[in-house]
């Protein structure tokens, strides 16, 4: 095992495009560290400049206490697992998890000992070891795939995006094994993903990109409660949080939507900000019914989705016909069109200054 550095790296294409812009990230040894953002924003470059298969421009990289900008990637001591698996359709299941030592001229008896230790620990059968990838699912191929990079023992796990090619089902149960594998061997491990989902639930840490650049880390906890910017919190958290142009009132102590809708503010919390422009953030999970009499904040649904456990209800919110989404738990039926008063306790409120995203208080 081992630490991973990223001091200021860059990618600079030959063409003038930055992908990369001065990154810094230290990865603690034994650290599951998920590199999340939508597609385009930088995190599969940056995962294969870690693997040598990029080069890099600016910075360094080290992993343990070498510096590994000229290495090779076979010399870095990493694994990698890919999203479309790369396993090789003329071997056997045995032979393609064994091939990379077999590479190396590790003993015969020593490969012998680590591809069934592995095949055990991923619940690869002995025939399954015989067969042919083609003879496989979508995620027992997955499991070779990762049983090729546990096998070579390697400082480093490098996953990019390895669940994108299976169905929903089999993404959640692969999900919770690489999760419990990680766990059990303790290695360091850096996963590329755009499913926040995925993020959520495998990261120690998030590294959220944007464009290049990293826009929060943090722990998946910390990103959700308290996301850095407009980007991070639109990003992160799944019904996607509301959002509303609004001005802090001359007091401080609410925020007032166009129309005249207004949400009280933990007191003291925004005293700096008073008469600001600034963009609202609520979490549909976050919004409640409030009791009948209260209509000064009311949404007007247009859709409601039943999701057994919850229930999601869309509409309109305040004048301005603002879109609004609120997440209830259990079943619950709504007519459309039907006025619901909402409440929202004042911790549970974002903001975010309108001109630069950047989150306040």
């Amino acid at each position: 095992m081992a630490k991973v550095r990223l001091n200021n790296v860059a990618k600079t294409y030959p063409n003038g495009f930055k992908a990369i812009h001065g990154i810094d990230v230290d990865i603690a040894d034994g650290e599951f560290i998920v590199l999340v953002g939508p597609s385009g924003c930088g995190k599969s470059t940056l995962m294969r400049m870690i693997a040598g298969l990029e080069s890099i421009t600016e910075g360094s990289i080290s992993i343990g206490e070498r510096e590994v900008n000229n290495l090779e990637p076979a010399d870095r001591d990493i694994a990698m697992v890919f999203q479309n698996y790369a396993l090789y359709p003329h071997m056997n299941v045995f032979d393609n998890m064994a091939y990379g030592l077999k590479i190396r001229k590790v003993a015969a008896a020593e490969i012998q000992s680590r591809v069934n230790k592995t095949a055990e620990i991923l619940e690869l059968t002995a025939d399954q070891l015989t067969r042919k990838p083609r003879e496989l699912s979508g995620g027992q191929r997955q499991r070779v795939a990762m049983g090729r990079a546990i096998v070579r023992e390697p400082s480093v796990f490098l996953f990019d995006e390895p669940l994108s090619n299976l169905d929903a089902k089999l993404r959640v149960q692969m999900r919770i094994e690489i999760k419990l594998l990680q766990q059990q061997l303790g290695t360091t491990s850096v996963y590329v993903t755009h499913d926040q989902v995925e993020a959520m639930t495998l990261g120690h840490r998030l590294v959220v990109l944007n464009q290049g650049r990293v826009e929060q880390l943090g722990t998946p906890i910390e990103l959700y409660e308290r996301p850095s910017s407009l980007f991070v919190a639109g990003f992160i958290g799944s019904p996607a949080m509301n959002f509303a142009p609004a001005t802090i009132n001359a007091a401080g102590t609410a925020v007032q939507l166009d129309g005249g809708v207004a949400f009280d503010l933990p007191a003291g919390a925004f005293s700096d900000f008073c008469n600001q422009n600034v963009t609202l953030g609520i979490r549909p999970e976050d919004l409640a019914l409030a009791g009948s009499e209260d209509s000064s904040r009311t949404l007007v649904t247009r859709l409601v989705e039943h999701l057994g456990a919850d229930t999601l209800v869309h509409g309109h919110f305040g004048q301005n016909q603002t879109d609004m989404t609120i997440r209830l738990a259990g079943i619950q039926d709504f007519k459309i069109d039907q006025a619901l008063a909402l409440h929202i306790e004042p911790d549970k409120i974002h903001l975010f200054d309108s001109a630069t995203g950047k989150r306040l208080g």
